[in-house]
């Protein structure tokens, strides 16, 4: 910023100044230096307003200068500067008499400005401290980003050979090297920092799946992992299968183990006193959780039935049950009852099946028979199928009896009754009576939990002696309950249960079908071309059967899958409830679908390539609110690692997360692109697809 010059006087005017003392001339210097020092720290103070408006005005000092210099930087007669003491009087009193006047236009304009707030102001400061507090956010997740260093800038590598089929978490191996056994060796195991950030390449001849409902019966050998010893010893119910030709399993209807399933199903039926498996929806029977599932196959035939049948099973290293099943397009998860709760809330399935599954429900005391009631409804059916509940083996074998009397007296000490015993079957029914417990004899089987450990939704807790779930007010017997598909339709009673108003689920549910109409029509490799035009505007939408396997990183209310299944599209959803987040999985459940609690810090509990699309709304806001132990690039990679080749990812969240995590995306190889959202500036999608890397046969 220029400024006036102050140069030294010629003339008879600096004749003048020469004639005066030392002191005055010395009094003159400092009075220019004191005026540059003004100057300069005006001008650092203005350097913001100097940068937005670089065209300074500059007002000249016309006022006499208080030693005599006038404001071409002259000195003024001498007469003048040699005033009497009364005009320097003066002089303070308009000094007083202004800073007077400056506070109080300042308390004046203060007053005024609180009113302009409460009145017409509010929504103009809300929406700026809301940008201020989204700015704050952004800055923050750079930050926090910063810890990924040098790995963001480059692309990430692929992992070795021999993590093409590997689940973290999971080390039978290890394990046993450690002691574990009984079991044990088969249970979950996360320690942070274990996580290695590198991409999984699909097998050497893998192929895309087929499309569903083919691809439910017809798979690729090449994408699982299993010997040809494999699939011909595999002689139980739920896992004969025949092979056609080299390439494909076949699971087809024309074999006889699903002619075989179908007859069981039947039976079942039956046996709880229906006409057939088509009945078990009239009966309050919606969700069944297959233990040892076998290859889905009991799941696959109930689908047609509107039933949905979530496998879990132990961690195999191959031939695995749940990889098999999640191939197939059905329900799964790796889970162990061997020492710990599974992530699932109380009373949430309506039927527990078990048709040889390899436990030993007479073992440990029975705290296993205790966790199957902890998850099953009241009313609800426990199925176990076994060599052992045969009546006709009690007479050649005596250990088997002695077995099968164990686990009948410990499950009339859980109130459940027998309704039925044919073959090697057997059906019971939990009570729908809470005084039942009461009623009990003292001192026979378990108690009931204390509210202290009665924990509703426990996280991999270890396995509980008592009964829980009994003090919930989600204690409704299943035959009480709204059926399916109404079920999925709380009315305002059941909502508040869970303190939610039937507003909140209305104006969820329209939210997540205009979104689901929008995401399926970006679900085209057109996106991510220059096309002119947006996808869906001209051009075809997607088939309905596109996807089949979908993950919602952070279901809320459910309202995404109940929005997939009302648009007709034939999914199946894995609504996942963040384990730092509102836990609102026990309202999933009792609407009709499936779903766990999840550390999204840890790997989730499935083999590489399980999901067609991975859905997260809000989850990066959530993992920011809240201590993070890992990095969104360690997120990132695990969704890499669970997503099918060719698979979609849709992150809906806060404008600045979303462009602070498609810088991530590149390193992962992914086809990314930013969609606006026209009824909110303030979120952004981040559509991605993972592109088809096949591996080079040695």
């Amino acid at each position: 910023m220029s400024r006036p010059l102050h140069r030294g006087s010629s003339g008879a005017a600096g004749e003048r100044i020469s004639g005066s003392s030392n002191d005055f001339w010395d009094s003159q210097m400092k009075d220019k230096t004191d005026k540059e020092d003004l100057e300069r720290r005006a001008s650092s103070d203005n350097n913001s307003i100097a940068f937005r408006f670089p065209i300074r005005v500059l007002f000249p000092d016309n006022s006499p200068s208080k030693h005599g210099n006038t404001g071409n930087g002259f000195a003024s007669d001498p007469l003048i500067a040699s005033t009497p003491r009364s005009r320097h009087k003066l002089a303070l009193l308009l000094l007083k008499l202004s800073l007077v006047l400056i506070v109080i236009l300042a308390l004046t304009g203060s007053f005024w400005w609180t009113i302009s707030i409460s009145t017409t102001s509010r929504g103009r400061v809300y929406h700026g401290y809301r940008r201020l507090q989204q700015q704050l956010v952004s800055d923050l997740w750079h930050i926090g980003e910063l810890s990924l260093g040098s790995s963001r800038l480059r692309d990430l590598e692929f992992c070795p050979q021999e993590s093409e089929n590997h689940v973290p978490c999971f080390n039978v191996s290890e394990n046993l090297a450690l002691g574990l056994s009984d079991g044990n060796e088969y249970d979950r195991h996360c320690e942070y920092g274990m996580r290695q950030n590198c991409l999984v390449l699909p097998p050497v001849k893998y192929k895309i799946p087929l499309r569903w409902p083919t691809g439910r019966d017809v798979i690729w050998v090449a994408n699982v992992k299993i010997t040809a010893q494999e699939v011909l010893s595999s002689g139980s119910l739920t896992k004969r299968m025949m092979m056609l030709e080299e390439e494909q399993i076949s699971f087809r209807s024309a074999s006889l183990m699903f002619d075989g399933v179908e007859d069981y199903s039947h039976q079942i039926a039956e046996m709880i006193g229906l006409r057939n498996e088509s009945n078990f929806i009239q009966a309050g029977v919606r969700t069944i959780l297959d233990i040892g599932c076998g290859y889905g196959s009991f799941g696959a035939h109930l689908f047609s039935s509107q039933i949905l049948t979530m496998c879990i099973a132990n961690y195999e290293a191959s031939g695995s049950q749940v990889q098999l099943t999640l191939e197939r397009g059905l329900p799964a998860m790796i889970g162990s009852f061997t020492s710990k709760q599974l992530p699932y809330p109380s009373l949430s399935f309506d039927m527990l099946h078990c048709a040889r599954c390899g436990i030993d429900w007479d073992q440990r005391d029975g705290i296993l028979l205790i966790e199957v009631d902890r998850v099953l409804k009241p009313g609800g059916y426990f199925v176990w199928t076994s060599p052992i509940t045969n009546a006709e083996t009690f007479r050649r074998n005596k250990v088997n009896q002695k077995r099968w009397n164990l686990v009948h007296d410990f499950a009339e000490n859980l109130c459940w009754e027998m309704l039925s015993q044919q073959d090697e079957t057997v059906v019971w029914k939990k009570t729908s009576k809470r005084n039942c417990y009461s009623s009990r004899k003292p001192g026979s089987g378990p108690s009931i939990c204390s509210k202290g450990h009665d924990v509703e939704s426990p996280y991999y807790r270890p396995l509980q002696a008592c009964i829980g779930g009994t003090q919930s007010r989600r204690w409704i017997p299943i035959e009480e309950r709204t059926t399916w598909p109404s079920r999925a339709n709380p009315n305002k009673s059941e909502l508040a249960i869970y303190g939610l108003h039937p507003e909140e689920l209305s104006e969820d549910a329209e939210t997540w079908k205009m979104a689901v109409r929008n995401y399926w029509s970006l679900l085209s490799p057109l996106i991510f071309s220059d096309h002119p035009k947006r996808p869906g505007d001209e051009d075809p939408s997607p088939p309905y059967n596109m996807l089949r396997n979908v993950l919602d990183m952070n279901a809320h209310f459910g309202g995404f899958n109940s929005a997939l299944l009302e648009a007709g599209k034939s999914v199946w959803v894995m609504n996942v409830v963040p384990s730092n987040g509102p836990n609102y999985l026990p309202l999933i459940l009792d609407r009709g679908f499936v779903g766990v609690l999840h550390d999204w810090c840890e790997p989730f509990p499935t083999y590489p390539r399980t999901y067609d699309l991975v859905h997260a709304a809000g989850l990066l806001s959530l993992e920011v609110d809240h201590q993070r132990r890992c990095t969104i690039l360690d997120l990132f990679t695990e969704i890499d690692r669970l997503l099918r080749p060719e698979g979609w990812v849709i992150i809906h969240d806060k404008a600045a997360l979303v462009e602070s995590a498609r810088a991530l995306t590149t390193g992962l190889k992914w086809d990314a692109r930013v969609v606006e959202i026209e009824s909110n500036s303030d979120e952004k999608l981040l559509i991605c697809q993972k592109p088809f890397f096949k591996k080079q046969a040695n």
